[in-house]
């Protein structure tokens, strides 16, 4: 599996040459351990894999007794792992680093030594129990990995350069034309189906067959679960009860948390260390409501107003649609042939949180549900800043629409009220490029190129 990350580590390998340690932090089985390695391989003279999931206490001894006798730590594990070490030419893994914490708290140590270049792999990073009684180190470069984004996915299937038209569309504001779009749109649905887990997506690369596509999601909402229940001690009820209801509060017509279907009476501070855990476990993109679109939209964030949509859209369709513990083939071959009525809406959404969250966006949305002012009365679904800032006009408002036939009247009263602060609004949709009043028609497609 191609992911784009790689670049990334090379970049990083180049420019700091040992000044500072990789941190690759994602979901669980969302590939980080089979890109370092794939990396490590290509990109080095040898490498050592220390995977402390399953690491005997001779290794973690060593960060014990001897990180101020370096010369013989490295031999240990030189020895231990019968690998050559070469100075400058050597990669050192620390896979799933959250579960021996005195490793991470070593990368100060060992970056400094500058023999060799470290990458650490973990999920969790942020957790209380996995960085209590150490000392952070700021020599590491901090970088995530998400699912597979839809370029990834085209590349996955063999379609390698689809996505340079997709771009070069969007440049010039361009459609693609009936045909194309038409053919990308396919390979959209099958996207939102699949998800990006790699593991998910090799298995419909290999098989083409949703029911055993399925069967992989569902294995791993299970070993999230397992997570749930192992890791969040002390209120992993309350993280089980959030991740149970995710898709049915993106059903809602607003797709804002509602606690209250949770526990009557239910309070924020009750539930936000749960919020926060999966928010950590990369489990799910929680979205702030912002209370104006100014530049700077963290400093007008609503925390108690919120959406949680979950980290894949793949996992999302499995986790909603669970008669019988499988997702019936007829539901599948129903978003394919765009046919399905009921939750597409919310899947398309999810989809768009999920692809701005791989672009690098905080994720921001707007409401006014005011019952007073009718004119005041709007929702739109995501705020995003342009990449250039000026002294007005930075933020881009998007609407997402699932079907063909749909109305703009929130995005229209926003434009009115915001006019100064606003730049270009979009709508993202399941046609092609238009543009029509000032406002940038996309498809669906072409979220992650804002």
């Amino acid at each position: 599996m191609k992911r784009k990350i790689y670049d990334d580590l090379l970049k990083w390998k180049r420019e700091e040459r040992g000044r500072t340690a990789a941190l690759v932090n994602g979901a669980r089985r969302v590939g980080k351990s089979y890109i370092v390695e794939k990396f490590a391989k290509a990109e080095y003279a040898s490498y050592i894999l220390i995977d402390f999931n399953r690491v005997n206490q001779h290794i973690t001894d060593l960060f014990v007794h001897y990180l101020d006798d370096l010369d013989t730590f490295f031999l240990y594990l030189s020895s231990y792992y019968n690998v050559t070490l070469h100075e400058r030419d050597t990669l050192i893994i620390f896979d799933e680093v959250q579960l021996f914490a005195r490793s991470r708290a070593a990368i100060k140590y060992l970056v400094a030594d500058g023999r060799y270049d470290y990458i650490e792999t973990g999920s969790l990073m942020s957790i209380k129990k996995h960085v209590d009684h150490i000392v952070i180190p700021s020599e590491e470069r901090h970088f995530n990995l998400y699912p597979m984004d839809f370029e990834e996915f085209l590349w996955a299937l063999g379609q390698e350069t689809l996505m340079d038209l997709i771009r070069k569309c969007f440049n010039e504001k361009k459609p693609l034309g009936q045909a194309m779009h038409r053919k990308v749109m396919d390979y959209f649905r099958q996207y939102l189906i699949v998800g990006g887990m790699p593991q998910v997506v090799s298995t419909y690369v290999k098989e083409r067959d949703f029911t055993k596509v399925d069967r992989v999601k569902r294995d791993i909402l299970t070993l999230y679960r397992s997570d749930i229940v192992k890791h969040a001690q002390g209120y992993e009820m309350r993280v089980e009860q959030i991740f149970d209801d995710i898709p049915a509060q993106l059903a809602r017509h607003d797709r804002k948390f509602n606690l209250s279907s949770l526990q009557k009476e239910a309070r924020m501070r009750d539930y936000e260390d749960a919020l926060f855990w999966l928010d950590d476990a990369m489990i799910v993109n929680i979205c702030y409501g912002s209370t104006a679109p100014n530049l700077g939209l963290r400093l007008n964030m609503d925390r108690l107003t919120l959406k949680c949509y979950t980290g894949d859209t793949g996992l999302l369709i499995s986790h909603a649609f669970d008669e019988n513990g499988i997702v019936s083939e007829e539901i599948y071959k129903k978003i394919l042939f765009n046919k399905l009525d009921v939750n597409l809406g919310m899947i398309m959404e999810n989809s768009v949180a999920q692809m701005l969250v791989a672009s690098g966006h905080k994720l921001y949305f707007y409401s006014n549900p005011s019952r007073d002012d009718a004119s005041s009365r709007m929702e739109i679904d995501f705020l995003i800043a342009k990449s250039k800032i000026s002294n007005r006009h930075n933020i881009c408002p998007i609407e997402v629409k699932s079907g063909k036939y749909y109305t703009l009247s929130s995005l229209r009263k926003f434009r009115a009220k915001y006019a100064q602060q606003l730049h270009t609004p979009y709508v993202l949709h399941t046609g092609d490029v238009q543009q029509e009043d000032g406002i940038v028609y996309l498809p669906l497609y072409m979220a992650p190129l804002l």
